[in-house]
């Protein structure tokens, strides 16, 4: 296969480095705003660097990845969709609803393949999660707690485009909360702190965040995340049924002691990042959509399941300005 792929930043060239050792990947074209990133990317890897995009999709490839900034993905998406093209995108679709939505039905209307990037769906620790939630072995489960820590904050200039902490952090774990269990929120309820560094204030974002969700069975779960967490990287998702309790993420690079005198040894050097964490993940996300452009496979993560996530965390974020709980059948949810 012939793959384009559309911005070689920091996931974009780990995508790159992926994509040109992948055995059906016969050639690999990449494209960035910053040329000379696109053609360090292309040295290292063996890909092909083009000036633009124009050429990304006038250069005769067989499906499209969009690694570029998130302000360009709809646009992104939908030329795919017209030229025919499976396309995998990072998430998100848009930061708001009405862009997501527009998107979405420029695929609908195509009738092209969409794959959205939650590498958590690929992960062994969550997977294995929701085959034991699935299974009934752990009962009926009554609480769920995620938990998604970061060792340091991003670059300042990164948080005016991110669309804030729900939408781009938490929103992992809105999209684990429903795969792993299987149920849908219905309500939430959110707030955060900003009293960490001023940049995230001057962006009208906060470092700290904690939303309640109220699931459709009447299960609660809590999702809480931070971008301070000096002990190091640390994403977790736990469990809680009337027959057992499992978690997600709990391993010898966990960055947590125990203070108890006959508790576990303190863990050995935490992961340093998301990428570091989730490489197989992200590995096996792109194999897989390789097989869903060649129609062995079906999608695994479409746009509306991305839909459904970006919901939640517009919900929040509603929830944590307006200090009320939301429900997510209200009207500016379900029609952007």
């Amino acid at each position: 296969m012939r793959i384009g792929l559309i911005g070689t930043g920091r996931i974009g060239s780990f995508h790159a480095g992926v994509l040109s050792g992948h055995r059906d990947v016969g050639a690999l074209v990449v494209a960035d705003a910053d040329a000379s990133r696109a053609a360090e990317v292309a040295r290292r890897t063996g890909a092909t660097a083009v000036p633009s995009a124009d050429e990304v999709f006038s250069g005769g490839v067989d499906a499209v990845v969009i690694a570029s900034a998130t302000s360009s993905h709809a646009a992104l998406i939908g030329r795919a969709a017209r030229a025919g093209l499976p396309v995998f995108c990072e998430k998100p679709v848009s930061l708001d609803l009405p862009g997501t939505l527009a998107a979405l039905r420029e695929v609908e209307t195509a009738g092209s393949i969409l794959q959205l990037g939650f590498m958590r769906r690929f992960d062994a620790g969550y997977t294995a999660a929701r085959e034991r939630v699935r299974s009934g072995a752990l009962g009926r489960l009554h609480t769920v707690r995620a938990i998604t820590s970061d060792p340091a904050p991003p670059p300042a200039a990164y948080l005016s485009l991110s669309g804030g902490i729900y939408r781009d952090c938490l929103v992992h774990d809105f999209d684990m909360v429903r795969w792993v269990t299987g149920r849908e929120v219905v309500e939430v309820y959110a707030t955060g702190s900003d009293a960490g560094p001023a940049m995230f204030r001057e962006a009208g974002d906060v470092d700290t965040a904690a939303a309640l969700l109220t699931l459709d069975d009447g299960a609660l779960a809590t999702a809480t995340a931070t971008r301070c967490n000096g002990a190091g990287y640390d994403v977790r998702l736990e469990l809680a049924g009337d027959l057992d309790q499992i978690s997600v993420g709990l391993d010898d690079r966990t960055p947590i002691t125990s203070t108890e005198p006959h508790g576990p040894a303190p863990a050995g050097a935490p992961w340093p990042g998301f990428l570091e964490r989730f490489a197989p993940a992200y590995a096996a996300e792109l194999d897989a959509f390789l097989k869903v452009a060649r129609g062995e496979l079906a999608n695994p993560c479409d746009g509306r399941e991305a839909l459904h996530a970006l919901r939640i965390a517009e919900a929040c974020e509603l929830s944590r300005r307006a200090r009320r709980p939301v429900r997510l059948d209200e009207d500016e949810l379900v029609t952007g």
